[in-house]
């Protein structure tokens, strides 16, 4: 089983991992850094370094209990020691923008009632879908302003885990308009906007809502009746 260190610390740039399996070209470790994607974050970018040679992670995901590192270059042996670093330029830019995805949904909740229909991001930009009626003329401008002013409220982001009997407790923990988690899943973990927005996520976000920066409504339009799609994005940060 491989230890999911991204789930309890997203600043982590990087790790001593051991290879305890090999799949062709897959490397497993008996910890990662390497978040593998999922609830439409993109997975993470990285490499791994031993004895002076550089491996380029090319694709990873999780199967069951392990994550697997799909790799070009040097194959490190099982058992051998590898110093294992994400792209953490590529890394903040998700952890902003999902946040900021975060901080729109808890908007829109609160003051439209509306669940998440479908949603995506890449670095700096995302969007998400809602079970929506209908837009006002000036329903993004103010959108914009309601989830500027959570950036602003510096909220803290706290994340922990809960026997899924105990989360199901939460009212509202799920936001989607389908429930995405696997009836086989025994722990859920919770990301909470504290203040704002409290869901099950298995991504990666900043600890507070001012370290998103300026969030910027760039599209907003219908996709159907009852599915009103609106597009962020996040201002860079150098």
């Amino acid at each position: 089983m491989t230890e999911l260190l991204y789930h309890s610390d997203s600043y982590r740039k990087e790790v001593k991992a051991k290879v305890v399996a090999l799949e062709e070209t897959a490397v497993i470790l008996d910890k990662t850094i390497v978040f593998p994607g999922g609830g439409g974050q993109p997975a993470d970018a990285g490499k791994f370094l031993s004895l002076g040679y550089v491996t380029r992670i090319e694709k990873v995901k999780k199967l069951g209990d392990d994550v697997y590192h799909w790799c070009s270059g040097p194959i490190p042996e099982i058992g051998r020691f590898v110093n294992c670093k994400i792209d953490w330029q590529r890394r903040y830019e998700l952890m902003r923008t999902h946040t900021a995805l975060h901080i729109l949904c808890g908007v829109i909740w609160r003051d439209f009632g509306a669940k998440v229909t479908g949603g995506n991001m890449e670095p700096g930009r995302g969007r998400l879908d809602f079970e929506l009626e209908s837009m006002s003329t000036d329903f993004a401008e103010e959108v914009e302003r309601l989830v500027n002013v959570e950036v602003e409220a510096a909220r803290p982001i706290q994340v922990k885990t809960l026997a899924r009997e105990e989360a199901f407790k939460i009212p509202d923990l799920i936001r989607t308009k389908i429930n995405l988690l696997p009836e086989g899943i025994k722990e859920v973990r919770i990301v909470e906007i504290v203040g704002l927005d409290l869901q099950a996520d298995g991504g990666t976000h900043v600890a507070n809502t001012r370290e998103v920066g300026r969030i910027k409504v760039i599209e907003h339009k219908s996709k159907g009746r009852l599915n009103k799609r609106i597009r962020i994005a996040v201002e860079s940060k150098e």
